[in-house]
Formats: C-alpha cells, sequence, structure tokens
C-alpha cells in the first residue's frame, strides 16, 4: 500500500487522505498512519510545489553546475556535498557518475548572481578542481510535469 500511496501522491501533493483511501479500497485512518509513517521513516522528505518560474514577471536563471571535487579522506564525497547544499543558492546537489563528480543546481535572478556564486562561493572551496555552469534556456517537462500547455498543430500545410 506504501508504494501505491507514494506514486500517487508524487503526481498530486495535495490529494487528501480519504481520497487516497477511496483510491486505494482503505480506511483514511490506514491511509494517516501509512503517511505518518513514511514521514517518520523519512521516505516522504517534503511536500514541494512545483512552479513555473517563467510565467512571473520575476525573472530567475536555473543553472547546473559540473563539480569536479578531490575526495575527502575518510568521508568521500559527502562531507564537499554538505557543505554545498548548505548555501542558500542551492536546491539541488547530486552524486553523478561519468566525466564530473556532482551536479549542483541553483536559481538566481541573473547570469551574473549565478557567476557570482560559482567564483566567489563554490570554485573557491579547497576540494573543488574545476567547475562547468551551464544555464537553462527553457523548460519543456520537470518532475514528470509538461510545462508547456501552448499545443500547436504541427501538421505541414498541405494545399491544393
Amino acid at each position: 500500500m506504501k508504494e501505491k500511496i507514494l506514486r500517487i501522491i508524487e503526481k498530486n501533493s495535495r490529494i487528501t487522505p480519504e481520497e487516497l483511501a477511496i483510491m486505494l479500497g482503505t480506511t483514511s485512518a490506514e491511509v494517516e498512519a501509512a503517511l505518518a509513517e513514511m514521514e517518520i521513516d523519512k521516505i516522504i522528505c517534503g511536500y514541494p510545489t512545483l512552479i513555473d518560474w517563467d510565467k512571473l514577471s520575476a525573472d530567475k536563471i536555473t543553472a547546473l553546475i559540473e563539480v569536479k571535487v578531490t575526495p575527502q579522506r575518510g568521508q568521500g564525497f559527502d562531507r564537499i556535498a554538505e557543505r554545498i547544499f548548505k548555501f542558500d543558492e542551492v536546491e539541488t546537489v547530486y552524486l553523478m557518475s561519468g566525466g564530473f563528480d556532482l551536479t549542483v543546481i541553483i536559481r538566481g535572478k541573473s547570469m551574473k548572481e549565478v557567476a557570482g556564486f560559482v567564483s566567489e562561493k563554490l570554485a573557491p572551496m579547497e576540494a573543488i578542481l574545476s567547475t562547468a555552469t551551464h544555464f537553462v534556456l527553457k523548460r519543456y517537462k520537470e518532475n514528470g510535469i509538461v510545462m508547456q500547455n501552448d499545443e500547436q498543430d504541427e501538421r505541414m500545410i498541405v494545399s491544393p
């Protein structure tokens, strides 16, 4: 039942325990107990809202920063990742396989602000070997949700 609850609330975190109970053929008390247990066990870490910042007048820039680091003795990448994710600008940090070690995702008001974060806070850290910053130009789909609803007919016009 827990996995079914998680799959449903992953798409709609505003669904009520009563609605979940109906969908799962159980009681709302059982659903509430399962949700509480998953919150205590940190399986459910929060209930974020997906916002299309592009539709607001306040501009926001999203940047993905590839980071190569020197792993810390006895702690691997965890310690440096923790130092990075404590910055307010940082939304996400992932340990990666491949050509770099960490992906850091930040959101700022401008490219200059993002560049300032990288040059003043991130790059000077002693374990950081190099960074490469990529700016998001347009969001099409995020967290399984299509961000653009402007459906256009892409068929070619055929005239007689």
